[in-house]
Order: structure tokens, then sequence, then C-alpha cells
């Protein structure tokens, strides 16, 4: 794999880096409830050498009865500054799953204007596989300045895709499950709908990853599109079940070089909830 800290890096980069003064690691493990892990008590007991813990749900938007939807610059840059995170640092970000939610933190970074970030090839779960140091202390954190700019064009609300399903210029990415896309299963969180928003495509996110946990490779994840019918001349939009594993697929594409993509924050925990939005099934 070509690491680039721009969005993948080894661990075998990372172990080359861990000393670097300018580095700062994140854990952000994150979980559905119904996979029965607790991404903080992991991190607790055991996370990569000056990793910092990055809350998902916490360091959201409050204001909003959606879960983890991106919070505004302002809660973003003062979380950062209290961990000691700030301008000119690299970041990597890693999770406990291999790859599952550690890529919506590098999604909400670019969205923020910081690009110096990548995600961790196949995680913690690799990192230990490979006998690589852990730690079970937090790292002492001094307060640091940084500055942002948001993207506005790496988002996208329920009107814009609404808009973008009825006039069908944009590719519509799904990262949920087959059975969760076709509505042939209950949805996770209670009160959703089943199905998927009309004229949507189904990548499920696991398709881009190899058994181990890491990402495939470009040539890879290019068959991975074009197998779901992917015209990648359009500008993509990524969703998912909450906003989670539709970064995967933006990461994806990241890697592949298509850069006009978008992650439809709300996903499927907004579109599935309002009765006035159209859902396919099948």
């Amino acid at each position: 794999m070509a690491d680039d800290p721009k969005t993948l890096v080894s661990t075998e980069w990372l172990a080359d880096h861990l000393k670097d003064p300018d580095l700062r690691i994140f854990d952000a493990s994150w979980y559905l409830p119904d996979m029965g892990r607790d991404g903080k008590a992991e991190y607790d007991a055991a996370h990569i050498p000056g990793a910092r813990y990055f809350d998902l749900d916490e360091l959201s938007d409050q204001r909003s009865e959606l879960p983890h939807m991106a919070p505004p610059p302002e809660k973003f840059i003062s979380r950062m500054r209290a961990m000691g995170v700030g301008d000119g640092h690299q970041v990597v970000v890693y999770d406990g799953a291999g790859m599952f939610s550690a890529a919506r933190v590098w999604w909400l970074f670019r969205l923020m204007g910081k690009t110096d970030i990548a995600v961790l090839d196949g995680g913690f779960g690799k990192w230990q596989a490979e006998g690589r140091p852990v730690e079970d202390m937090p790292p002492l954190m001094r307060d640091r300045h940084i500055t942002v700019s948001k993207q506005n064009q790496l988002i996208k609300d329920v009107t814009q895709v609404a808009a973008a399903a009825k006039l069908k210029d944009h590719e519509i990415l799904d990262a949920r499950s087959p059975s969760r896309f076709r509505g042939e299963e209950p949805e996770p969180r209670p009160g959703l709908r089943s199905g998927h928003i009309p004229g949507s495509k189904n990548v499920h996110y696991r398709t881009l990853l190899n058994s181990d946990g890491t990402m495939k490779t470009p040539e890879a994840l290019k068959k991975v599109f074009d197998a779901a019918g992917v015209d990648l001349s359009k500008p993509v939009i990524t969703s998912c079940g909450s906003g989670v594993t539709a970064a995967i697929i933006s990461l994806a594409l990241e890697r592949i070089g298509h850069r006009n993509h978008a992650l439809y924050d709300g996903s499927w925990a907004e579109w599935g909830a309002f009765d006035y939005l159209t859902v396919e099934k099948g």
C-alpha cells in the first residue's frame, strides 16, 4: 500500500513516525449498540502510545436530534485546542474495528479545512497483531492554537440530497448492508422506515475492505464501484445509517482520485424518519 498522510497510512508508517513531535494520534473507536463494545473502555485499557480519545457522540452538534452530526466549527476548535491538536500537526486516526468509525473523523477534519490527516490502515487490531507498543495512560496535553475553514462543499443536507435524487445529477452511494439497503431487515434505530433513497446505489462499506480491515488497493476499489454500477464521472454523495460508514466510501473515492464527493450527514437516521420523503425497496 502506498502511504499517503492525507488519506491512509500503514502501521509501518505510524511506527516509524511515532516519536515525531508534530504527530497527533486519535483513537476514534465507536460502535453500534448491537456490536456490544465500548470504545472509551477499550481506549482506557489499551491504545497506541500518545493517542487521544475522540468521542464521536460528544464532539458533535448536540443541538440536533440526529446522532453525531458534524459540530459547529467553534466546538471543533475548542475540543482540538484542549486536546493539544493544532495547526501544523499531522493527525492519524484509528479505530478498534479495523476500519469503521475512523474515516468519519478523517472526513470531519477535512470538513474543517484540515487535510493533514490519515486513517491508520487496519486500525488498532492490525497494530496489536503485529506486537507493536500500547499503553493505558492518556497523554499529557497542552493547549494548541488551531484555525479552521469550513468546506461546505463536503457536506449535504436533506434538501440537497432530495434535489440530487430528483435531478439524478449525482451518484448517491449507500454504505449500509445489502439487506438494510433493500429494506429486508429492520433498521437498528427504532422508528425508522426500511429501504433506501430513490436512485441510490449500494456500496456496502465492507466491500471496500480486505478481510483484515485494511482498505483495498485503488485498482480493486475501482472494480467495486464498477460492480455497483457507479458512474464516477458524476459528483458523489455518500450516505449510510448515521453518517459514519459513509465516510469510508468518501475515503475510498479520495484514494482513487475522485475529488468531487460530499457526505449526507443526516443519512438514513434523517431520511428514514420523515414520511414525506420517498423510500425505495428492493
